[in-house]
């Protein structure tokens, strides 16, 4: 059958999750869920999803992301619009979410926030807070502003093109931030589906991967209230260096804090 090719198609191609991401492909080929998809295997499968499936795996044996060709991503329970112009929404990042929770908040600022992920997951789980979120490509903002429609909650943010906080006046109670941090050398190392398709302005600023921490940090304490936090995703091996440059620059409370597999994955700061 046509799914049990695909999978040996993409197992063959060196796609990890072979099976997985078939039966992603399939159920949206054939517009259903996922989750209902075994309930229509039985069933014959027309002539133009056949078609719609067999274009999907060819692209997916290239390695193109799988949200890239459903167009969306789950992330902190709730779905994404994703396209080429901004990061795939990685669990990882939850971490970064969840700490962010710890605490109560009414204003957000959400830095490099591509397709607004971050930011709107914490305005939907605290529906008496604002944000504003930054960023330096116009299309990721417009991939951030669909999202914000999409969860409607377009009239609790706000959006501004530039470079961290170029854009930005007043404080916040919280900043936040999933930056580019891989360093120039470690590009090599990325997956085919990273390196080919997601956008290089949001994954390296090139050096020692440390230069977006090193603007953000000088600019935080500016712009944070009184009281305000700091958090940051961070490369596994960046705790230390972002801490001290958190640190350097007059946060207090500095706590690095690990993701769901234990790796290094959140720097958190406050101010006084």
């Amino acid at each position: 059958m046509a799914l049990a090719q695909a999978v040996r198609d993409l197992r063959a191609a060196g796609v990890p999750d072979s099976s997985k991401d078939a039966r992603v492909l399939l159920a949206h080929a054939a517009g259903i869920a996922p989750d209902r998809l075994t309930l229509h295997l039985p069933d014959d499968t027309a002539a133009d999803v056949l078609a719609r499936f067999a274009s999907l795996v060819q692209r997916r044996s290239l390695r193109e992301p799988v949200s890239h060709l459903t167009g969306g991503r789950l992330f902190w329970g709730r779905r994404f619009i994703v396209t080429p112009d901004v990061l795939d929404p990685r669990p990882e990042t939850e971490a970064l979410v969840a700490e962010a929770l710890t605490a109560p908040f009414a204003s957000v600022l959400d830095l490099g926030t591509g397709s607004g992920a971050i930011m709107l997951s914490l305005l939907a789980d605290r529906p008496a807070a604002n944000g504003m979120a930054v960023d330096l490509s116009p299309a990721a903002l417009e991939v951030a502003k669909a999202n914000a429609q999409a969860m409607g909650l377009s009239g609790r943010c706000s959006f501004a093109t530039g470079s961290w906080f170029d854009p930005v006046q007043g404080r916040f109670d919280l900043i936040v931030s999933n930056p580019p941090y891989i360093a120039a050398s470690e590009m090599t190392d990325l997956s085919p589906e990273v390196r080919l398709y997601e956008p290089h302005l949001a994954l390296t600023p090139g050096g020692d991967g440390l230069d977006a921490y090193r603007a953000i940090a000088a600019g935080a304490v500016a712009h944070l209230a009184s009281g305000g936090r700091l958090v940051l995703e961070i490369g596994p091996t960046q705790g230390v260096a972002v801490s001290r440059l958190l640190e350097g620059a007059g946060l207090h409370r500095i706590r690095v804090l690990p993701d769901m597999d234990g790796r290094d994955r959140v720097v958190a700061g406050q101010v006084a």
